[in-house]
């Protein structure tokens, strides 16, 4: 009966002019069974599920940070090869982001967030028993793939399950306080299953919890699918896009030890540019372009990927560069080193729900750049680290105010690069947004380690002692990590739109519509 009266009110409604059109923002669910959005208790359930599966790959962005010492020696790892297992996991996510959004959207997201679950799970089980240096960079490179099937369908299937506006705005920012406070957590228990169990763990972990998601998405999460005659792809363009970021971060990895100017990094810096020229020119062209450039004319959701790129890029380089100081100068355990980023990892979660607060009852763009302000000040901060450092003197400050600048920049950032997107092209906004942070991540920590590098390598040249030479490395890179977390703050000023994110952020609750039954 309250069905039909809650009918019958709507067609009232529609004849006194109140309601013209159904919502066309991503605000609805297409399930297996033929019905809307879940129950709230069972749409609670499946809410809890998604952030558990993207906390899981957050975490994995900066679990081997602190063990890549023992790894390296464990599997006789050279030093300027360790970079890999951050990056390979970094690149083959971002690179994978934009077709597992799409295939999310054609294929149905709840699918693939279950074979995402699958691959993530499978890797972490043959990462935990690698015997060889190469055999674990490419289990870290199908992690990555993994995981970048697993995020952008569940954070499509969030959006599909929250109308734009209040509820929406609580779940993502729930989902941006996970972010920020996942990258730090995976350093902390990097650092603990390191020390008391084993490296092989940090692998490990992820197969109960994985195996655990997979069993319990089809009886808590909607399926969810675009509605279309035929299922178009781009593997041209993913192909494209793909080649030119490996190929650039290869060339900027490989800088330092072949030289800037030297005929191999020029030919291959000129192969990433055509690569990336390619790929443009195949998305103006294929009829189902795998990132679809009108989406960049949405000037916030433009800009609101730019800052995560940065955001990515400077926050998540200063976690690589940060314990490798502290591991390689100050001599810190990978225990000590994981707790040491909960200072970070505490400020973080302490002021997301101020955050969201003010995201919501000020300004979201204003809440953004205060974020990145505080990200790239706290990085500044740290470049005044020494060879004599301690934790207290040298770091903690500035991973308090880089902690508190990441629950500041998150959440906005989350909001922000999905305001006002069609359901249409959920997943692949989804994906665009995640991809431009791990790809920020894995780009920063290439370009980071090929300035402390080169830097190391001349202060060696010019008689440092060793520690002296890896801080003044760990210097330089610091200095590029803050510099880009501080470009963010204008680019957020000139790009995003105060109305476009407010409105995404805006209290009020737009109704629920479903789209057509039966199309899962």
């Amino acid at each position: 009966m309250a069905l039909l009266r809650s009918q019958k009110s709507a067609v009232e409604d529609r004849r006194r002019g109140r309601i013209s059109r159904p919502d066309r923002t991503v605000s609805r669910v297409v399930t297996g069974t033929g019905g809307s959005a879940p129950l709230p208790t069972r749409r609670s359930q499946a809410f809890a599920l998604l952030v558990v599966a993207y906390f899981m790959t957050i975490v994995d962005l900066t679990i081997v940070n602190v063990a890549l010492p023992t790894i390296g020696l464990k599997l006789h790892f050279a030093q300027s090869d360790l970079q890999w297992l951050v990056t390979a996991y970094g690149l083959t996510f971002g690179g994978f982001l934009l077709l597992g959004g799409r295939a999310a959207d054609l294929l149905g997201r709840r699918r693939l967030l279950m074979v995402g679950l699958a691959i993530f799970s499978a890797a972490s089980l043959a990462a935990g028993l690698a015997t060889s240096d190469t055999f674990l960079i490419v289990m870290r490179g199908l992690q990555g793939f993994g995981a970048a099937v697993v995020l952008p369908a569940a954070l499509s299937i969030v959006m599909n399950m929250f109308a734009e506006g209040a509820e929406r705005n609580k779940a993502l920012g729930i989902w941006g306080a996970v972010g920020a406070m996942g990258a730090t957590v995976g350093v902390l228990a990097g650092g603990l299953l390191t020390r008391y169990i084993g490296w092989q763990y940090i692998f490990f972990l992820n197969v109960p919890i994985g195996a655990a998601a997979l069993a319990l998405a089809p009886k808590v999460v909607p399926e969810s699918r675009l509605r279309a005659e035929r299922r178009r792809y781009d593997p041209f363009g993913a192909v494209s896009i793909t080649g030119a970021l490996v190929v650039f971060v290869y060339a900027i990895s490989q800088a330092p030890q072949v030289g800037w100017g030297a005929t191999q990094t020029v030919a291959l810096l000129s192969l990433a540019a055509a690569l990336l020229v390619a790929f443009l020119v195949v998305e103006t062209r294929v009829e189902a372009p795998l990132l679809p450039l009108p989406l960049f004319r949405l000037s916030t959701v433009a800009g609101s990927n730019a800052v995560g790129f940065l955001l990515g890029a400077s926050f998540f380089t200063f976690i690589f560069v940060g314990t490798l100081y502290m591991q390689q100068v100050l001599g810190y355990s990978a225990l000590t080193t994981g707790l040491a980023w909960l200072a970070a990892s505490v400020t973080s979660v302490a002021f997301a729900g101020l955050s969201q607060m003010l995201v919501t009852k000020t300004s979201a763009k204003l809440v953004m750049a205060v974020g990145m302000a505080l990200i790239g000040a706290g990085i500044l901060w740290a470049t005044q680290i020494t060879p004599e450092g301690s934790f207290w003197h040298d770091l903690a400050g500035p991973f308090f105010v880089a902690g508190m600048g990441t629950a500041f920049a998150f959440i906005p950032v989350s909001i922000g690069a999905l305001a006002g997107v069609t359901e249409r092209n959920a997943g692949v906004a989804s994906g665009l947004l995640n991809t431009s942070q791990q790809l920020g991540g894995a780009i920063g920590v290439a370009v980071a380690s090929s300035v402390a590098a080169s830097h190391f390598r001349t202060l060696v040249h010019h008689g440092y002692g060793h520690a002296a030479a890896l801080t003044g490395g760990f210097q330089w890179a610091l200095w590029v990590c803050g510099l880009t977390g501080l470009v963010a703050i204008p680019v957020t000023l000139v790009l995003v739109r105060r109305a476009e994110v407010a409105k995404a952020a805006a209290t009020t609750r737009q109704p629920d519509v479903p789209v057509g039954a039966g199309a899962g």
